[in-house]
C-alpha cells in the first residue's frame, strides 16, 4: 500500500486538499485499498472562521495528527512545523509527502521530509512573483527546489521552471525519473473545487439574504497578505482606494482576523458602505463571488475564481503570480485601474480541465522509485 502524507495548515490548503482526498477516495473506490491518506493540519490557522469551519463545510475528515503550532514569527513557526512533521514522518514513514501552495506549513512540511530523504510533491509548483520580500516567495522558490515532483497548474508555471532548469516531462508519461526532479503540468486543483462548489454553493448558502445584499449591486473585498497589513501607511493607501470604491457601490468586506487584531484603528476609517463582516466559509464566500460585480482582493485563489466566475477582479497588489488572469484581461492591479470598461474579459480556461486531482493522484501511484 502507497502511504501518502499530505500536510496543510492554512485556508488555502484545505481547499486545495480537498479534491485530492477526494481523488484518493474514488481510487481506492475503484482499484481496492491501495492508498493511505495521512492527513496533517499544521494549526497555521487555528481561528474556528479559518480552520474548523471549512472542515465542517467540505466534509473533510479529521486530522490524523494536528500539530497545534498556532500562530508565531516566520522563523519560529516554520522551525516548529519542520520539528514536530518530522516526528510524524518517522513514526508513519509514508512513501511521498504532499505538500500545497506557499505557506510556512508547506515549507516547513517540506524541509522535514527533505531531510528525511522522503519524495516531496509540490502541488501548485512554478509560482513566481518576483517580489523576494513576499514570505510566500521564499516559501515556494525553496520548496520547488526540494521537491521530487512539481505539480504546475498551468504553463506559464510550467515555463518559468523550464527557465530555471527543472526537467519537465508530460503528464501521461509513466517513465518518470525521481533521481531528477520532475515538472508536469497537472491543472489547477482550485479549479476542481470551484466546478463542484458552484454547482452547490447557491442553494447551500443563505448570506447574501442574511445580509440583505442584492445580485450585481455590490463588490466583494477581501486583503490579508502580510505586505498589506503588516504595513500601516500601505494599508490606509488600500483604504483610500476602497472608500473611493465605496462611494459608487457598497463593498462586502469578510475581515481576517488578524486584522481585526492588529489595524483596528485603521478599520474605523473605512466608509461606511464598507460592511465589515465576520470571515465566511467558502460556499459563502463562492456565493458572494458569483453574486457580485467585481471583486477587489489581494487573494491568489480569488484572483482564479473571479476569472471562473466571469467577475473583473481589482488585485491590490503591485504583482500577481496569476498572470494568466491579467493576460484573460479579467484581472487588473490596482494602480493600473483605470475603470471597469478597461476589462478585455477573453473567455479562456488556462488551468486545466477539473480533474487536476484525480492526474496527481494517477501520477503518485505510477511505479516509479527514487
Amino acid at each position: 500500500m502507497l502511504k501518502i502524507i499530505n500536510i496543510i495548515g492554512a485556508r488555502p490548503q484545505f481547499i486545495k486538499y480537498f479534491p485530492v482526498s477526494k481523488a484518493i477516495s474514488k481510487f481506492n473506490q475503484e482499484h481496492g485499498e491501495q492508498i493511505k491518506d495521512v492527513l496533517i493540519h499544521t494549526g497555521q490557522h487555528y481561528d474556528y472562521n479559518m480552520s474548523r469551519v471549512f472542515f465542517d463545510e467540505l466534509g473533510l475528515r479529521t486530522p490524523d495528527y494536528h500539530l497545534e503550532v498556532g500562530s508565531a514569527d516566520h522563523g519560529v513557526q516554520t522551525a516548529d512545523i519542520l520539528i514536530k512533521t518530522e516526528t510524524v514522518l518517522q513514526k508513519v514513514k509514508p512513501n511521498w509527502v504532499v505538500v500545497y501552495g506557499d505557506t510556512n506549513s508547506t515549507l516547513g512540511g517540506a524541509l522535514a521530509a527533505a531531510k528525511l530523504n522522503i519524495p516531496i510533491a509540490h502541488v501548485e509548483a512554478g509560482l513566481r512573483s518576483f517580489n523576494r520580500r513576499m514570505p510566500e516567495e521564499i516559501n515556494r522558490i525553496c520548496t520547488d527546489r526540494i521537491s521530487s515532483l512539481l505539480f504546475c497548474p498551468s504553463y506559464n508555471a510550467i515555463n518559468l521552471l523550464k527557465k530555471e532548469g527543472f526537467y519537465i516531462k508530460n503528464s501521461q508519461d509513466s517513465n518518470l525519473d525521481l533521481c531528477i526532479q520532475t515538472a508536469l503540468f497537472t491543472g489547477d486543483v482550485m479549479y476542481d473545487l470551484f466546478l463542484y462548489a458552484s454547482e452547490i454553493a447557491q442553494s447551500r448558502s443563505s448570506v447574501l439574504k442574511s445580509l440583505k445584499l442584492e445580485y450585481e449591486q455590490y463588490c466583494l473585498l477581501t486583503c490579508h497578505r502580510a505586505e498589506n497589513t503588516n504595513n500601516h501607511p500601505r494599508f490606509k493607501d488600500i483604504i483610500k482606494f476602497v472608500n473611493k470604491i465605496a462611494k459608487e457601490i457598497v463593498v462586502v468586506f469578510p475581515v481576517h482576523p488578524r486584522i481585526q487584531k492588529n489595524l483596528e484603528s485603521e478599520l474605523r476609517e473605512l466608509s461606511p458602505n464598507v460592511r465589515q463582516i465576520n470571515p465566511v466559509s467558502y460556499f459563502q464566500l463562492i456565493h458572494l463571488l458569483n453574486a457580485s460585480r467585481f471583486v477587489l482582493t489581494d487573494s491568489g485563489g480569488l484572483q482564479k475564481e473571479a476569472m471562473w466566475s466571469k467577475k473583473p477582479c481589482i488585485t491590490l497588489r503591485d504583482e500577481t503570480e496569476w498572470m494568466e488572469t491579467i493576460e484573460a484581461g479579467w484581472n487588473v492591479l490596482w494602480q493600473n485601474f483605470t475603470g471597469l470598461e478597461s476589462f478585455r474579459k477573453e473567455n479562456v480556461q488556462p488551468y486545466g480541465d477539473g480533474e487536476a486531482a484525480e492526474r496527481i493522484v494517477n501520477i503518485l501511484m505510477m511505479d516509479i522509485k527514487p
